[in-house]
This record gives structure tokens, C-alpha cells and sequence, in this order.
């Protein structure tokens, strides 16, 4: 996920350089907790399952937003445009707003982990989610805040620390347990627990799908990379070689912490987990050597996704989608009011965090509900292009076939990973849109216009609905 930049002169790059660059979009916080989510969730089989529906899943969206990068290069203004030009405005605003909830959430993940790490050094911060560790992470989300409305943008030497830092303890960590693997272990983690059938294989992959999600967010960012290619086919070798990179080490992390700890182990493990199993193999400074990576890396990510966040609801403000208040700048060109608004849900959501068992999971598992609906619209407008052939002539019916079974695939994928959140994930993913109708309701008022169309009015009774039976459920626990 990127923001947009205004610069007079764009320097070109090659395949290689465009490749970090899409590995560096997607390597996050989340590879730190992998070995405890697929301990919880899955066995050896199961995992390898998962990684490769996950890894075709993502590379089927990843070519679906190359796509349109390259047939609709006036719609430059994020993941909305996509749904918003294919299914009209609500559904564009519901893109917006859903992509921006994610990534409060995943704000809030961040946090989390850094004071679960942190956790390890001062026990008073428990998990992340005690009373002094929300205190703390809310003193940090508004340094930041300061920090940003004062204008600061980007620093080249905090982005090649915080890569640094994310790079280093991970190819350490393979490397250092691979050395140490025990195939025994890995044998005993081979069926994950269960019984040795495909349905209990079956629902081992699907306990795995918000997690592999999570931790491949920011795959949209691929496309934006568009404009410093040399050549344009430079993009497609740098997506792929890309993603492939990334899922290397995604699965090198899972598979070789199975080779040292039994799954139960795993499971157990305190949060972020490569350390806990780095120190079962060299001590405690493994544990501290993942550590001081995780809270630079994730700090760093913290104040991207903060400047993006805040452009997710600059952007349609501009375009009129979003209130206009949010579009509000102030001196240092900052856009003052989304960032505000943005850091008031983080706020409000560090609160939750304090009644929520196992925080750190369930926010992971949130964030990712929240981006699945932008990422299913984006997938069904690349592929209703396909179908209505606008954008491609007569010319260009082989490669519109091909798009086609790319996008089908992609839509497929999106409403596979829709049924593995389950209804917990859905009802409260619907408790998060459903307010968003206020702010669709106060945008369209602002510009005189009607607000629904009949279809329009269904969908959000239906979300609101929903939401009302999350709350509902929630409620009576």
C-alpha cells in the first residue's frame, strides 16, 4: 500500500530495484508471529496447502491491479476508483472506508506487538494489552501524530533501517534454525495433531487464510511501482519475482520453526514467536535479537501506514466521495482533519484492546476482514471489464481471455477467503462498515445530491442489518 507522490522528474529503475521494491511493500510486522498463527492453526501438510493457494491467490490480485494500472491509468486515485467506476459510488465510498478500517486495525496490530515485545524486557507490559502497555502505545500514536503533522513525510535513512531491520533478523533466524532442524519434530508436526483425513487438512488451511492474507497485504502497491519501470514488462518480472520472493520467506520462516518445536510449543509461544523459537535454539539472545528488529520494523510501518491512512481519506475527499472536512489541509500541506480522524480510531481501538483475549490475533484477523471486500470489488471490476470488453479492441482478444481467467480466479479467491473469516470475522467486519454510512450519507448531502439508489439503499439495510446482529451477539457474549 502506497501513497501517491508529486515529483517534477521520476528516475527510472531496473527489474532488480523495482523487485526490493515490491518485497519491501509487503515484508512486515506480521512474518514475526508466523511460527505461533500456523502452530495454532495447522500442521506441516496443512501449512504447505495454505502457502500455495495463499501464493497463487495473491499472485492472481497482483496481476489483477497491474491490469489495471495499465487499462484505466486515469484511475489514480486508489482502491475505491476501481469499485466506485465499476459498481457506483456507495460501493466506492464501502472501498474506501473499508480500506482505511484495515489499516487502523493493522496500526493497532502494530502497536500491540511492539509492546508485547517490549513485554519481554518490562513485564508490566504484559501482552501488549495491559493498562501501562495501552497507555504507552497511545503516548507513541500521538508522538507520531505530532511528528507527522509538522510535515514530516519520508526519510530515506529511517526507511533503510526499518528494511534493514525487518531483512536481517528474519534471513538470520532461517538460517540459524534450519541448521538446527530436526526432522523427528518435523514428522511429529506433520499432520498437525489432528486426524489424518483431507476434511481435518481441509479445515486446517482455512483457519490459516486471514493470516497468510495479513501478511501479504500491500500487494496493490505492486501496480503503483508501475511508473519507475525502465520498461513496462518490467513491472509483470518484478511482481512475480516479487511475490515469489516474499512467499519464499514466508514459508522458509513456518517450515523450519517446525523442525525444531513441537507444534503444542508453537502454539504457546509468546509473541512475536520467531524469538521464543530462535532462543529454543541459541539462548536468549536469539529472543532479544528478534526483538530490538521487531520494534524498529514495526515502528517504522506504524508511521507508513499512518501517512496512509490518512491519504485514504484525504483522497476521496478531494474526489467528493468522503466528507469534505477531511480534505482539510493545514500549513505543512498535511491533511490534518484524516489524520486526526485516523489516529482517534486508533485510539478508540487501543481501548478495545484492553477486553479483547488475545489482541494481537484478533486484530490481525479484523484487519484482514476489512480489506477483503476492496480487494473482492477490485477483482470483480477487472473482471466485468473482461466481460463487457471495455478498454479492449478486437485486437486484443487473446489477452483479454487470458485477464479474464486471471480476474475469475482472483474473484474466486477473494470470496474463498470471505467464507474462511466465518461469520465471527464477517459480523464484526459489518460493525466497522455499517457507521461508515454517516459519512456517505453527510458527503452526498454536501454536494445536493440523492443519496441511494434503490440498490444502493438494499445494500447498506443489509450491512446495517448485520452489524446489528454482531452487536447483538457480542452483547450477549
Amino acid at each position: 500500500m502506497v501513497t501517491r507522490e508529486a515529483t517534477p522528474a521520476v528516475q527510472k529503475v531496473s527489474v532488480l530495484t523495482l523487485t526490493g521494491l515490491v518485497v519491501g511493500s509487503m515484508v512486515g510486522g506480521g512474518v514475526f508471529t508466523l511460527p505461533q498463527e500456523f502452530g495454532t492453526a495447522a500442521g506441516v501438510i496443512a501449512a504447505v496447502i495454505a502457502w500455495t493457494i495463499a501464493g497463487t491467490g495473491m499472485m492472481m490480485l497482483a496481476f489483477v491491479f497491474q491490469s489495471l494500472a495499465v487499462r484505466r491509468p486515469d484511475l489514480d486515485t486508489g482502491m475505491y476508483s476501481y469499485a466506485e467506476a465499476g459498481f457506483g459510488t456507495y460501493l466506492g465510498f464501502n472501498a474506501a472506508f473499508g480500506y482505511w478500517a484495515s489499516n487502523v486495525a493493522g496500526n493497532v496490530f502494530f502497536m500491540v506487538l511492539t509492546m508485547a515485545t517490549l513485554g519481554e524486557f518490562f513485564p508490566s507490559l504484559g501482552d501488549g494489552t495491559t493498562v501501562l502497555a495501552v497507555a504507552s502505545a497511545s503516548v507513541v500514536v500521538w508522538v507520531f501524530h505530532a511528528l507527522i503533522a509538522q510535515g514530516v513525510r519520508q526519510a530515506a535513512v529511517v526507511n533503510r533501517v526499518v528494511t534493514a531491520a525487518k531483512l536481517v533478523p528474519i534471513l538470520t533466524f532461517v538460517v540459524v534454525v534450519a541448521l538446527a532442524f530436526d526432522p523427528a519434530v518435523f514428522a511429529g508436526n506433520l499432520w498437525g495433531g489432528g486426524t489424518h483425513t483431507a476434511g481435518a487438512v481441509f479445515e486446517q488451511v482455512k483457519s490459516t487464510m486471514l493470516v497468510t492474507t495479513f501478511v501479504f497485504l500491500g500487494v496493490e502497491g505492486a501496480s503503483v511501482y508501475s511508473r519507475l519501470a525502465r520498461r513496462r514488462r518490467d513491472v509483470g518480472r518484478a511482481t512475480v519475482t516479487g511475490l515469489l520472493t516474499v512467499l519464499g520467506i514466508f514459508v522458509a520462516v513456518t517450515m523450519v520453526s517446525y523442525g525444531v518445536l513441537p507444534r503444542g510449543e508453537l502454539a504457546d509461544a509468546r509473541q512475536p514467536s520467531m524469538g521464543t523459537v530462535l532462543e529454543s535454539v541459541v539462548g536468549g539472545w536469539g529472543a532479544t535479537f528478534v526483538s530490538v528488529g521487531v520494534v524498529v520494523s514495526v515502528q517504522g510501518a506504524f508511521l507508513a501506514w499512518t501517512l496512509i491512512s490518512a491519504e485514504i481519506l484525504y483522497t476521496p475527499a478531494r474526489d467528493q466521495v468522503m466528507p469534505r472536512f477531511l480534505a482539510r489541509t493545514n500549513e505543512h500541506a498535511t491533511p490534518i482533519l484524516a489524520l486526526l480522524v485516523t489516529n482517534l480510531a486508533v485510539q478508540a481501538l487501543l481501548l478495545v484492546s484492553l477486553v479483547i483475549e488475545n489482541a494481537l490475533s484478533f486484530m490481525l484477523k479484523l484487519d484482514t476482514a476489512l480489506v477483503l471486500i476492496p480487494y473482492l470489488l477490485a477483482a470483480a471490476y477487472a473482471l466485468k471489464l473482461t466481460v463487457t470488453r471495455e478498454t479492449y479492441g478486437a485486437q486484443d482478444e487473446p489477452v483479454r481471455r487470458r485477464q479474464q481467467r486471471i480476474a475469475a480466479l482472483a474473484v474466486l479467491y477473494a470470496l474463498f477467503l470471505l467464507y474462511a473469516a466465518g461469520v465471527e470475522y464477517l459480523l464484526m467486519a459489518c460493525i466497522v462498515y455499517a457507521p461508515g454510512a454517516a459519512l456517505y450519507v453527510l458527503a452526498r448531502r454536501e454536494q445536493h445530491l440523492r443519496v441511494f439508489t434503490r440498490a444502493e439503499a438494499l445494500c447498506c439495510g443489509v450491512l446495517v442489518a448485520a452489524a446489528g446482529v454482531g452487536v447483538a451477539l457480542v452483547a450477549t457474549g
